[in-house]
Protein backbone atom coordinates (compact mmCIF):
# COMPACT_ATOMS: atom_id res chain seq x y z
CA UNK A 1 0.00 0.00 0.00
CA UNK A 2 1.52 3.52 -1.27
CA UNK A 3 2.26 5.71 1.86
CA UNK A 4 -0.15 8.91 1.57
CA UNK A 5 1.73 11.98 1.05
CA UNK A 6 1.07 15.03 3.14
CA UNK A 7 2.02 18.50 1.85
CA UNK A 8 2.32 20.43 5.43
CA UNK A 9 1.95 19.55 8.87
CA UNK A 10 -1.45 20.38 9.43
CA UNK A 11 -2.56 18.11 6.95
CA UNK A 12 -0.93 15.09 8.38
CA UNK A 13 -2.68 16.22 12.17
CA UNK A 14 -6.04 17.06 10.52
CA UNK A 15 -5.72 13.27 8.18
CA UNK A 16 -4.04 11.52 11.55
CA UNK A 17 -7.06 12.66 13.53
CA UNK A 18 -10.16 11.23 11.07
CA UNK A 19 -7.89 7.77 10.66
CA UNK A 20 -4.94 6.60 12.98
CA UNK A 21 -6.65 8.17 16.23
CA UNK A 22 -10.14 8.17 15.08
CA UNK A 23 -11.20 5.81 17.91
CA UNK A 24 -9.01 7.00 20.88
CA UNK A 25 -9.29 10.66 20.17
CA UNK A 26 -11.83 12.26 17.71
CA UNK A 27 -14.60 9.48 18.38
CA UNK A 28 -14.45 9.79 22.34
CA UNK A 29 -13.91 13.90 21.67
CA UNK A 30 -17.36 13.43 19.77
CA UNK A 31 -19.07 11.26 22.72
CA UNK A 32 -18.11 13.73 25.45
CA UNK A 33 -19.90 16.31 23.41
CA UNK A 34 -23.12 14.18 23.05
CA UNK A 35 -23.18 13.04 25.98
CA UNK A 36 -23.02 15.79 28.68
CA UNK A 37 -24.29 18.39 25.91
CA UNK A 38 -21.34 20.31 25.60
CA UNK A 39 -22.28 22.09 22.06
CA UNK A 40 -25.68 23.85 21.40
CA UNK A 41 -26.80 25.71 18.72
CA UNK A 42 -25.69 29.58 18.38
CA UNK A 43 -22.98 28.87 21.03
CA UNK A 44 -20.33 31.39 20.68
CA UNK A 45 -16.75 29.31 21.83
CA UNK A 46 -13.46 30.58 22.27
CA UNK A 47 -10.56 27.51 22.72
CA UNK A 48 -8.23 28.45 25.54
CA UNK A 49 -5.00 27.49 23.88
CA UNK A 50 -1.89 27.09 26.39
CA UNK A 51 0.45 25.70 24.20
CA UNK A 52 0.78 22.29 25.53
CA UNK A 53 -0.19 19.11 23.95
CA UNK A 54 -3.74 19.38 25.11
CA UNK A 55 -4.76 22.64 23.71
CA UNK A 56 -3.36 22.47 20.53
CA UNK A 57 -5.08 19.12 20.31
CA UNK A 58 -8.40 20.55 21.49
CA UNK A 59 -8.02 23.45 18.73
CA UNK A 60 -7.50 20.57 16.06
CA UNK A 61 -10.60 18.79 17.16
CA UNK A 62 -12.45 21.85 17.28
CA UNK A 63 -11.90 22.94 13.78
CA UNK A 64 -12.86 19.41 12.35
CA UNK A 65 -15.97 19.80 14.42
CA UNK A 66 -16.51 22.48 12.39
CA UNK A 67 -15.99 21.21 9.18
CA UNK A 68 -19.04 18.76 9.57
CA UNK A 69 -21.40 21.46 10.31
CA UNK A 70 -23.12 19.20 12.57
CA UNK A 71 -23.65 21.62 15.21
CA UNK A 72 -24.23 25.84 14.36
CA UNK A 73 -21.57 27.40 15.85
CA UNK A 74 -19.32 30.01 16.06
CA UNK A 75 -15.19 29.28 17.30
CA UNK A 76 -12.44 30.73 17.92
CA UNK A 77 -8.92 30.59 19.71
CA UNK A 78 -7.11 32.34 22.24
CA UNK A 79 -4.30 32.25 24.60
CA UNK A 80 -3.28 34.55 27.17
CA UNK A 81 0.60 35.45 27.27
CA UNK A 82 1.65 34.81 31.03
CA UNK A 83 5.11 36.53 30.73
CA UNK A 84 6.93 33.65 28.10
CA UNK A 85 10.50 34.29 26.94
CA UNK A 86 11.22 35.39 23.74
CA UNK A 87 11.71 31.64 22.71
CA UNK A 88 8.96 30.13 23.96
CA UNK A 89 6.81 32.64 22.77
CA UNK A 90 8.13 32.17 19.37
CA UNK A 91 7.64 28.21 19.51
CA UNK A 92 4.25 29.10 20.35
CA UNK A 93 3.50 30.48 17.35
CA UNK A 94 5.49 28.30 15.15
CA UNK A 95 3.34 25.44 16.54
CA UNK A 96 0.21 27.81 15.61
CA UNK A 97 1.12 28.50 12.22
CA UNK A 98 2.35 24.92 11.54
CA UNK A 99 -0.97 24.13 12.57
CA UNK A 100 -2.83 26.03 11.18
CA UNK A 101 -4.67 27.88 14.10
CA UNK A 102 -5.77 31.50 14.15
CA UNK A 103 -4.97 32.24 17.34
CA UNK A 104 -5.10 35.64 19.39
CA UNK A 105 -2.50 35.72 21.82
CA UNK A 106 -2.94 38.80 24.25
CA UNK A 107 -0.28 39.68 26.79
CA UNK A 108 -1.53 39.65 31.05
CA UNK A 109 2.43 39.46 32.84
CA UNK A 110 0.59 37.31 35.01
CA UNK A 111 3.89 36.27 36.65
CA UNK A 112 5.92 39.22 37.26
CA UNK A 113 2.49 40.10 39.69
CA UNK A 114 2.79 36.21 41.02
CA UNK A 115 6.41 36.40 41.45
CA UNK A 116 6.52 39.40 43.40
CA UNK A 117 3.61 38.71 44.93
CA UNK A 118 4.90 35.26 46.91
CA UNK A 119 8.50 34.69 45.27
CA UNK A 120 8.79 31.06 47.07
CA UNK A 121 5.14 30.13 46.22
CA UNK A 122 3.69 31.42 43.05
CA UNK A 123 2.05 28.76 41.94
CA UNK A 124 -1.48 29.36 43.52
CA UNK A 125 -1.72 32.51 42.90
CA UNK A 126 -0.22 32.21 39.28
CA UNK A 127 -3.35 29.46 38.61
CA UNK A 128 -5.89 31.65 40.16
CA UNK A 129 -4.55 34.76 38.28
CA UNK A 130 -4.66 33.25 35.08
CA UNK A 131 -8.09 31.91 35.50
CA UNK A 132 -9.71 35.11 36.19
CA UNK A 133 -8.02 36.81 33.66
CA UNK A 134 -8.76 34.53 31.16
CA UNK A 135 -12.55 34.35 32.05
CA UNK A 136 -12.46 38.05 31.90
CA UNK A 137 -11.38 38.48 28.34
CA UNK A 138 -13.41 35.58 26.95
CA UNK A 139 -16.83 37.50 28.26
CA UNK A 140 -15.23 40.82 27.07
CA UNK A 141 -15.34 39.39 23.59
CA UNK A 142 -18.93 38.40 23.58
CA UNK A 143 -18.22 34.39 23.78
CA UNK A 144 -20.77 32.35 26.18
CA UNK A 145 -18.37 29.11 26.56
CA UNK A 146 -14.95 28.57 27.05
CA UNK A 147 -13.45 25.17 25.93
CA UNK A 148 -10.03 23.71 28.18
CA UNK A 149 -8.26 20.92 27.56
CA UNK A 150 -8.74 18.53 30.38
CA UNK A 151 -8.69 15.20 29.56
CA UNK A 152 -9.62 11.87 31.05
CA UNK A 153 -6.32 11.82 33.66
CA UNK A 154 -6.72 15.33 35.06
CA UNK A 155 -10.24 14.28 35.79
CA UNK A 156 -8.65 10.88 37.98
CA UNK A 157 -5.82 13.14 39.83
CA UNK A 158 -8.01 15.97 40.56
CA UNK A 159 -10.54 13.41 42.37
CA UNK A 160 -7.97 11.89 44.28
CA UNK A 161 -6.20 15.21 44.90
CA UNK A 162 -9.31 16.23 46.46
CA UNK A 163 -10.21 13.25 48.19
CA UNK A 164 -6.48 12.84 49.91
CA UNK A 165 -5.67 16.73 50.73
CA UNK A 166 -8.66 18.27 50.47
CA UNK A 167 -10.92 16.11 52.35
CA UNK A 168 -13.84 16.35 49.85
CA UNK A 169 -15.38 14.39 46.64
CA UNK A 170 -15.25 16.49 43.69
CA UNK A 171 -13.67 16.40 40.40
CA UNK A 172 -13.44 18.12 37.31
CA UNK A 173 -16.54 17.69 35.14
CA UNK A 174 -17.52 18.41 31.66
CA UNK A 175 -19.82 21.30 31.92
CA UNK A 176 -19.65 24.18 34.62
CA UNK A 177 -20.65 27.87 34.98
CA UNK A 178 -17.46 30.40 35.77
CA UNK A 179 -17.17 32.04 39.30
CA UNK A 180 -18.75 34.98 37.28
CA UNK A 181 -21.67 32.98 36.32
CA UNK A 182 -21.44 34.48 32.31
CA UNK A 183 -19.95 31.77 30.71
CA UNK A 184 -19.65 27.76 30.90
CA UNK A 185 -16.33 26.16 30.97
CA UNK A 186 -16.59 22.96 28.76
CA UNK A 187 -14.15 19.85 28.73
CA UNK A 188 -14.68 17.91 25.91
CA UNK A 189 -11.18 15.99 26.16
CA UNK A 190 -12.88 14.56 29.43
CA UNK A 191 -13.22 11.22 27.48
CA UNK A 192 -9.41 10.78 26.04
CA UNK A 193 -6.32 10.04 28.07
CA UNK A 194 -3.60 11.36 28.29
CA UNK A 195 -1.54 8.90 26.48
CA UNK A 196 -2.97 8.78 23.57
CA UNK A 197 -2.67 12.23 23.58
CA UNK A 198 1.10 12.05 24.11
CA UNK A 199 1.24 9.36 21.61
CA UNK A 200 -0.69 11.22 18.89
CA UNK A 201 1.39 14.08 19.45
CA UNK A 202 5.00 12.34 19.09
CA UNK A 203 3.49 10.41 15.66
CA UNK A 204 2.66 14.08 14.23
CA UNK A 205 6.18 15.47 15.50
CA UNK A 206 4.56 18.14 17.35
CA UNK A 207 6.80 20.17 19.43
CA UNK A 208 3.98 21.09 21.95
CA UNK A 209 5.34 23.35 25.07
CA UNK A 210 6.00 22.59 27.99
CA UNK A 211 5.03 24.52 31.23
CA UNK A 212 7.20 28.22 30.10
CA UNK A 213 6.91 29.04 33.68
CA UNK A 214 10.88 30.09 34.50
CA UNK A 215 10.50 28.81 38.04
CA UNK A 216 7.88 25.63 37.37
CA UNK A 217 9.06 24.66 34.17
CA UNK A 218 10.12 21.41 33.74
CA UNK A 219 8.52 20.35 36.85
CA UNK A 220 4.88 18.58 38.07
CA UNK A 221 3.09 20.17 40.85
CA UNK A 222 4.13 17.91 43.82
CA UNK A 223 1.15 16.38 44.66
CA UNK A 224 -0.21 15.80 41.21
CA UNK A 225 3.29 14.05 40.64
CA UNK A 226 2.86 12.35 43.57
CA UNK A 227 -0.59 10.86 42.65
CA UNK A 228 0.44 10.15 39.19
CA UNK A 229 3.03 7.53 40.87
CA UNK A 230 0.17 5.98 42.76
CA UNK A 231 -1.91 5.59 40.03
CA UNK A 232 0.91 4.00 37.76
CA UNK A 233 1.65 1.41 40.62
CA UNK A 234 -2.00 0.51 41.03
CA UNK A 235 -2.34 -0.06 37.15
CA UNK A 236 -0.06 -2.61 37.39
CA UNK A 237 -1.81 -4.42 39.36
CA UNK A 238 -5.27 -3.29 38.04
CA UNK A 239 -5.39 -1.60 34.74
CA UNK A 240 -8.66 -0.81 34.68
CA UNK A 241 -8.26 1.02 38.07
CA UNK A 242 -8.31 4.62 36.03
CA UNK A 243 -11.76 3.83 34.48
CA UNK A 244 -13.11 2.87 37.85
CA UNK A 245 -12.21 6.16 39.54
CA UNK A 246 -14.47 7.74 36.67
CA UNK A 247 -16.90 5.57 36.82
CA UNK A 248 -17.27 5.69 40.40
CA UNK A 249 -17.83 9.60 39.46
CA UNK A 250 -20.54 9.29 38.00
CA UNK A 251 -21.70 6.24 40.58
CA UNK A 252 -21.99 8.22 43.67
CA UNK A 253 -25.14 6.26 45.93
CA UNK A 254 -25.66 9.40 48.28
CA UNK A 255 -27.57 6.97 51.08
CA UNK A 256 -24.43 5.97 51.71
CA UNK A 257 -22.40 9.02 52.02
CA UNK A 258 -21.62 10.53 56.04
CA UNK A 259 -24.10 12.70 57.08
CA UNK A 260 -26.57 12.99 53.97
CA UNK A 261 -29.97 12.29 54.70
CA UNK A 262 -32.38 11.49 51.40
CA UNK A 263 -35.37 13.33 51.58
CA UNK A 264 -37.50 10.06 51.72
CA UNK A 265 -36.08 9.36 55.11
CA UNK A 266 -36.38 12.76 56.96
CA UNK A 267 -38.97 13.17 59.54
CA UNK A 268 -38.62 9.30 60.37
Amino acid sequence: MEEKVFENKQEMVEFSIRTTYRKKIWSKFTKAIKDFDLIEDGDKIAVGVSGGKDSLLLAKLFQELKKDRSKNFEVAFISMNPGFGAMDLEQFKSNLEELGIPCEIFDANVWEIAFEADPDSPCFLCAKMRRGVLYKKVEELGYNKLALGHHFDDMIETTLINMFYAGTTKTMIPKVASTSGKLELIRPLIYIKEQDIINFTKRNEIQAMACGCPIESGKVDSKRKEIKQLLASLEEKNPQIKQSIFNSMRNINLDYVLGYVSSDKKGE
